[in-house]
């Protein structure tokens, strides 16, 4: 017992002894099939061999579009079947209800081709045009719709501010497209746009601070173009942009404030009643003349105000004809004289005012009590 007992008592101070030290990523172990060559970003094209069975349910997507797009996808159709075909995709178009429809079959194999499917139906429905919009099945290729509609309540802001995406012959909008690499389709309410996922964010940060008036597509725009020009230099590949790139401040013009009217103190009677026109003819008592005199006095009337007129024109006339007043030499000899009378008194009186106040010692100081005995 006593042979258990110092055991145990050594083999407990050996574990005292160790200090058991934990290592960062012990768990981590050597992955021979990962290495640095690998790109972890790159999407690998769908094999059918890694889903043979195939779908076990049925998945549909549905969308409605416009009435003035019938005609444009009733043409199209056959070739937006053909492109869906090749994936195992079934698409009908219903010209009673107005909607496009996508489902799969047992034959599908990809599981997220469905989705690709759905966005190329809203597309459509976004007037893209087909072979733009058929793009979108690749892998590489994604779209975001933005609504812009219920951003800005009235509706003539809307329609200035979209205005300046597009830009004069729709030059803002190319450079947008260039810049980020996306196709952008600006459409009633919606702005669409395909691309990538760098070039998406960057199409619908534009576009939502346009819309809210936060800042016009030009500045992203000069912003883009200096990005584009840092990326081509290696030194910078590691350092913030932010000193390179420039800084713009929205500066808010102050509106003139409406002239609010005066409030009128309330007063629970309602207004004097103005008088009618037959009150008036009884209190000047044209109401009792005959029907000739009335005329004859309306008639009188209208020729005074014609012979006023008249006059009056006629003085206007011959305003033109009346010759200015011409000065004499005696007056404008008397005139000098009278402006230099007034300087030179201007003058003594500037003289005396200075005399006056340099004949007073500066600084006057008061002598202290002590001089005084």
């Amino acid at each position: 017992m006593e042979e258990e007992s110092n055991s145990v008592g050594e083999h407990g101070m050996e574990g005292e002894g160790k200090v058991r030290t934990k290592h960062k990523g012990k768990h981590d172990k050597p992955k021979p099939w990962d290495h640095d060559g690998i790109d972890h970003w790159k999407i690998d094209k769908f094999d059918p061999a890694w889903n043979e069975g195939g779908m076990l349910e049925v998945s549909s997507f549905s969308t409605l579009f416009p009435a003035y797009r019938e005609k444009y996808l009733q043409d199209a159709w056959p070739s937006v079947k053909g492109a869906l075909k090749q994936f195992d995709i079934s698409c009908d178009l219903n010209l009673v209800e107005g909607s496009m429809t996508v489902s799969t079959t047992r034959k599908t194999r990809d599981p997220f081709i469905i989705v690709k499917a759905r966005d190329l139906i809203r597309l459509l429905s976004r007037s893209v045009p087909a072979p733009q919009a058929i793009k979108i099945l690749d892998d590489e290729m994604q779209c975001d719709i933005i609504k812009i509609g219920g951003l800005v309540r009235n509706k003539e802001r809307f329609v200035k501010r979209r205005q300046h995406l597009l830009g004069p012959n729709s030059s803002t909008l190319k450079a947008i497209e260039i810049l980020t690499g996306c196709y952008v389709l600006i459409q009633g309410n919606t702005v669409a746009a395909m691309g990538s996922i760098k070039g998406l964010k960057q199409v619908r940060r534009i576009v939502e601070d346009c819309i809210q008036n936060k800042m016009h597509p030009i500045y992203h725009i000069r912003t883009l173009m200096m990005k584009r020009e840092l990326e081509k230099v290696p030194e910078l590949k590691h350092e913030s942009w932010d000193r390179f790139l420039p800084k713009f401040k929205k500066k808010n013009v102050k509106q003139k404030k409406a002239k609010s009217k005066e409030k009128k103190p309330y007063t629970p009677y309602p207004p004097p009643q103005e008088p009618s026109k037959i009150d008036k003819e009884l209190e000047s008592g044209q109401y009792f003349l005959s029907e000739n005199k009335k005329s004859q006095k309306k008639w009188e009337e209208k020729l005074e105000k014609q012979a006023e007129k008249s006059a009056e024109s006629k003085r206007k006339r011959e305003e033109a004809f009346i010759p200015p007043k011409e000065t004499t030499k005696q007056e404008s000899a008397r005139d000098q004289e009278k402006d230099d009378l007034a300087a030179t008194t201007m003058n003594l009186k500037a003289t005396t005012v200075f005399m006056k106040f340099s004949c007073v010692p500066f600084p006057f100081r008061r002598p202290s009590r002590k001089y005084y005995g």
